[in-house]
């Protein structure tokens, strides 16, 4: 879609991505790289003592997985070159995302405003669910910026 596009899809949803699977190598590349081996998340016999019963994913793991989860199922926008990550408005993590479980993320588009001539930024809604639950991982709102090769008409 094209930048006008775009803006006429504020309120709506504008991308589901696929399921992407939590598993315990993930949270353990994670944790590695973070350095928060927080037993909850790395070792599954403690774990399982656990008011979760097993280890779950770092919050954090969840946020950065927005990265893939957008490529994956976020709007394409004719003519951009470049998107950046531009913050955070709100991020709440609303319910722990169990190691083995699926997720994925829904993106709404909350607002669309034009920063010069080849610059936006968008506010996207998330929803990160997890498979089989009624309430989500996250839900955060999300700013970006995208860049255009060429100034809009």
């Amino acid at each position: 879609m094209n930048r006008e596009e775009l803006k006429g899809k504020v309120g709506e949803v504008v991308g589901t991505s696929k399921w992407f699977v939590i598993d315990q190598a993930r949270i353990d590349r994670f944790a590695d790289v973070t350095e928060d081996w927080q037993y909850i998340h790395v070792d599954p016999e403690k774990a399982k003592a656990s008011p979760f019963g097993t280890t779950i994913a770092h919050g954090f793991l969840t946020l950065s997985m927005l990265s893939a989860m957008v490529y994956d199922g976020g709007p394409e926008v004719d003519g951009v070159v470049m998107g950046v990550n531009y913050g955070f408005d709100k991020v709440r993590f609303v319910s722990p995302v169990k190691e083995g479980a699926r997720v994925r993320a829904v993106f709404t588009m909350m607002d669309v405003t034009d920063k010069g001539p080849n610059e936006i930024q968008t506010t996207m809604g998330v929803t990160v669910e997890i498979e089989g639950q009624d309430k989500p991982a996250l839900v955060a709102e999300w700013l970006g910026r995208r860049y255009f090769a060429e100034a809009a008409a």
